[in-house]
This record gives C-alpha cells, sequence and structure tokens, in this order.
C-alpha cells in the first residue's frame, strides 16, 4: 500500500511498514513538517497515496473534496506508543485494503474499524 503518514504518526512506523514491503512517505522525512492540512492532503491525491493520521481535519476534508481525493486511515487511538500503531496500522491495512484501494475514510480504534466508502454522502 502506498502510505503518507503525518507528523503524529510516530516514523519509526514508517520504517516498520517498509520492511512489510508498503511504499511509504512521512512527512517528517520529507522535511514537510509544517505543510498545511490542504497541502498534505493534494499531495496525497498527487502520489495516490492514504494518508494515516491522528488529525481529523483530514476525514473532513476528504468528505467534502469534489474532485480527486486521498483515502485516510483516521487513529483513534488512546494508546498512541509506537508498537501499538503499528499493530493497529498494519491490522487495518489488512483488514480493509480493499476499501482504501478503493476510496475510504478508516477510522481506526483499538478494538474495531469504521469504514465510510466514498463517495459519502450527508444523510
Amino acid at each position: 500500500m502506498r502510505l503518507l503518514l503525518d507528523m503524529g504518526v510516530p516514523s519509526r512506523v514508517a520504517k516498520a511498514l517498509r520492511t512489510d514491503g508498503h511504499d511509504v512517505h512521512h512527512l517528517d522525512e520529507l522535511g514537510l513538517n509544517e505543510l498545511p492540512d490542504a497541502s498534505i492532503f493534494s499531495l496525497a491525491v498527487a502520489e495516490r497515496r492514504t494518508i494515516a493520521t491522528f488529525d481529523l481535519d483530514f476525514s473532513e476534508i476528504a468528505a467534502f473534496a469534489t474532485g480527486p481525493t486521498a483515502s485516510v486511515l483516521s487513529l483513534r487511538l488512546d494508546d498512541q506508543s509506537t508498537p501499538n500503531v503499528l499493530r493497529r496500522l498494519r491490522a487495518a491495512i489488512e483488514a480493509c485494503s480493499d476499501a482504501l484501494n478503493a476510496g475510504a475514510i478508516v477510522t481506526v480504534e483499538q478494538t474495531r474499524f469504521r469504514v465510510r466508502c466514498y463517495p459519502i454522502r450527508a444523510e
């Protein structure tokens, strides 16, 4: 999977996911730690990457996008330690890869995943 990890995600997670065979960029490694959310989202769209983040703004940007969009792994974890984040991301990628590849917001919680496929419509 092609991933773009936001600043809140430990950079060691990027290294571990690369060893799993994923194509992973981390904003800090790219020197883009000051990039605004809209620009990060545009980068993910241009590079066809899924954004992994603790920032709720990306889910909102994706939900209201009218053009091309990127999938989002929205991390809602109380335990933000590197081992736990890595464990939950690996599980989410395995369980939700089809939805992420098709376009979705996946909320990653400690015990479950919630998937909202695109297009997301107001109910």
